[in-house]
């Protein structure tokens, strides 16, 4: 498996870390203030964890696909994701 993939991957399920983090957080936030808000935001970090189990799914089973030159960039996107992520998570939790 080439590096870019399994870098790709790796990348993804500390996504999938953050994300699960941001979901326990804010069903704890639900569960002690019921506002609606927190369950649109449960709602969207799971749809995140979804695109981000299925980008993890596909770099397996279909790394044959994907174009050397492609991966970079996907990466980079991955990476932009992480940041996003744990800065909503520390702010989140601030």
């Amino acid at each position: 498996m080439d590096i870019w993939i399994s870098i790709n991957a790796l990348t993804n399920v500390i996504n999938l870390g953050l994300l699960s983090a941001l979901v326990i957080t804010y069903i704890k936030i639900y569960n002690s203030s019921k506002a609606r808000f927190t369950l649109g935001l449960v709602f969207f970090s799971g749809l995140l964890m979804v695109n981000s189990i299925i980008s993890v799914y596909s770099y397996f089973t279909m790394a044959q696909l994907f174009s050397a030159a492609l991966l970079p960039y996907l990466l980079a996107i991955s990476l932009a994701e992480m940041a996003g992520f744990s800065i909503l998570l520390k702010v989140t939790l601030d």
